[in-house]
């Protein structure tokens, strides 16, 4: 293993701050200072022209080595695009000290340095900015060395430390993740993309000549607000999370603002629609934010190892290819080298499967196993009908119930999510369906409970260690920690305690008599931005999230040794294969999506296949038996 740390030009517009890494590493203003490495051998600081850098680079033979950084996803993607050295794999202490300390810790080399006693880290590089290399004196760039080095210290005793956490697949898809970003194999098709912006641009454009009214008037809430009250609309109103006082409701989110879109004033229709599509940018802005990548070559795709408290990934460098649109141009613009197609193989119902095997509801565990249509079945418990006779509108509600109302969604937002879904139903009967699947899956619920004793555990300082939910092997309550995993990173709940304020709210709204205080309890955790409200229907979401992750980290590394893996989405896992070799990829790829882990020989997997010459528009693989 070879620690290093690359010293780069910056100033006060051209800098990591104000640009993506991908957009500050190809720019014609990048500039490596110098770099510093540490190896068997010792230290040293290397510095000089470009071409004089590079084969000091050579001579390390760092393409037979293992690179350790801190923020591997900039300095590995300098080795790749600058340099052409591509390491056999990438350690980064930055990713590792957000799967151990938390997301929300703060993992910055200065504050981990002083959490950990391993050193402290300089100041030289404030110095730095707006200095290129032929602006240092000797001195000035002996003290940027020593600095560097430093750093690569530093790095080195985080890495010694942080290590013992993990186990060899973790840093295996620590390496995967990071090389999805330094080994850029996707194309964008940016002729496409200028098609589709002149589009968004023209529909816009529209939008607001059918309105007849101002863009300045579009986009001031106050000055809009007028407008709609003189036309005598109600205009709706919320509570800022900002400042906590009320303002206008008028953005893309906020329900009661886009249903006006139905008005029956078509000024009105017309003003909102061009409201929404003056104010929503996301897809303007990402297109050519893609157009430009593609100017500079192909997309590496930027992901965020154990960006969430689940351990899932998560989008980075201002391009979050996690929540493209099902359909989407974006999509169809990412293309497969020449002679490659994309295999998207994507798990099927996977948390609801988690769920199920992890509280012991076994007849929803079978169904899985069986290949019932799960969704149509619950419909015949809520409904009360043969599973022949349920219709395609109860089906959905089936679906809807499954898939969410697992964690503990009450009847009221349950009721709500119906109604922004199009499904008119009212408080009541949203009540009758969810004591219904309560009462039918009654061991999810039981599940809940466990978790909330849980919770009381953790808060009370109990130090006993028990097994949760039916699967010993699965997951453990750790105390003062949170839960144990599969993967051996703790689900963690720092500082958990009862939340006072909110425990005597729910008592004095209570109708029951008597009761224990500990009935009632609720809890809070302690996070970067303050404490978190956390509950057992909470919790169980958390576990089985983090329990797919777990699933997906392992088929991901399955088909890993096979094919080149070049995107993960939530529960997918998108590789590029041999257009020659597409059929019986796909029949493997499905294979070990279908594979049980270790921990759960007895959950029911399955998954969907699918491939295509672009991202967007792929065909389903049907396994052809003759």
């Amino acid at each position: 293993m070879i620690t290093l740390d690359f010293e780069t030009y910056y100033d006060k517009e051209y800098s990591l701050s104000k640009m993506t890494t991908e957009e500050y590493i190809r720019d014609p203003r990048f500039q490596v200072i110098g770099v510093g490495v540490r190896n068997k051998a010792g230290s040293a600081w290397i510095t000089g022209t470009d071409a004089q850098i590079a084969r000091e680079l050579q001579k390390l033979n760092l393409a037979d080595d293992t690179v350790l950084c801190h923020n591997t996803m900039f300095d590995g993607a300098i080795l790749g695009w600058r340099y052409n050295i591509y390491p056999v794999g990438y350690f980064d202490t930055l990713c590792m000290a957000r799967a151990v300390d938390g997301v929300e810790a703060g993992n910055s080399l200065a504050k981990l340095a002083e959490r950990y006693g391993v050193g402290k880290k300089g100041f030289e590089v404030a110095l730095a900015m707006g200095k290129r290399r032929e602006d240092f004196s000797e001195a000035d760039m002996d003290a940027y060395g020593k600095y560097c080095l430093n750093d690569v210290e530093i790095t080195r005793k985080l890495f010694l430390i942080l290590k013992q956490y993990f186990s060899a697949s973790e840093l295996r898809l620590m390496d995967l993740t990071i090389k999805m970003f330094t080994r850029p194999r996707i194309v964008v098709d940016a002729t496409l993309l200028k098609e589709h912006l002149q589009e968004l641009r023209d529909k816009k454009e529209k939008l607001l000549s059918e309105a007849n009214v101002g863009k300045d008037v579009l986009m001031s809430n106050e000055k809009l607000a007028a407008l709609l009250i003189g036309w005598g609309v109600d205009v709706p109103i919320k509570v800022s999370p900002t400042t906590g006082k009320l303002t206008y409701a008028l953005a893309k989110k906020d329900e009661a603002f886009v249903a006006l879109l139905e008005h029956e004033q078509l000024r009105v229709q017309a003003v909102v629609g061009a409201r929404l599509g003056v104010k929503s940018t996301l897809d303007e802005t990402r297109t050519q934010r893609l157009i430009d990548i593609s100017s500079r070559g192909s997309l590496p795709v930027p992901l965020k190892y154990y960006a969430a408290h689940t351990g899932r990934w998560g989008g980075d460098d201002k391009v979050n290819l996690q929540n493209l649109p099902k359909k989407s141009k974006l999509k169809e613009s990412m293309l497969p080298p020449d002679g490659y197609v994309f295999v998207d193989a994507d798990s099927s119902q996977i948390e609801a499967r988690v769920l199920a095997w992890l509280s012991g509801q076994m007849d929803l565990v079978d169904a899985f196993a069986n290949g019932v249509d799960v969704y149509r079945m619950t419909a015949s418990y809520l409904f009360n009908v043969s599973i022949s006779k349920v219709t395609d509108d109860q089906r959905f509600i089936g679906k809807t119930v499954v898939l969410g109302c697992g964690y503990g969604l009450g009847s009221k937002k349950f009721h709500e999510h119906m109604k922004s879904v199009g499904r008119n139903m009212d408080l009541l009967e949203a009540a009758v369906i969810i004591k219904q699947y309560r009462n039918t899956y009654p061991y999810i619920p039981m599940l809940w409970a466990e978790a909330d004793r849980c919770l009381y555990a953790l808060a009370s300082k109990e130090l006993k260690t028990s097994p949760f939910g039916k699967r010993p092997n699965a997951v453990r309550l750790l105390p003062g920690i949170g839960f144990d995993l599969p993967n051996g990173i703790p689900l963690k709940y720092n500082d958990i305690e009862e939340d006072v304020e909110e425990t005597n709210k729910r008592q004095l709204k209570s109708t029951r008599l008597g009761g224990n205080r500990e009935d009632f309890m609720q809890y809070r955790y302690k996070s970067r931005n303050g404490y978190v409200k956390i509950y057992g229907g909470k919790v169980v979401e958390n576990i089985c999230q983090a329990l797919a992750r777990n699933i997906i980290a392992e088929q991901m590394l399955a088909i890993s040794e096979k094919y080149e893996v070049v995107l993960t989405v939530h529960d997918s896992v998108v590789c590029i294969v041999k257009k020659s070799e597409q059929e019986e990829a796909c029949e493997l790829i499905q294979n070990f999506m279908r594979r049980r882990p270790a921990w759960a020989q007895d959950l029911p997997l399955n998954c969907e296949v699918k491939y295509g010459d672009n991202y967007g528009n792929t065909e389903k693989y049907v396994h052809v038996v003759v």
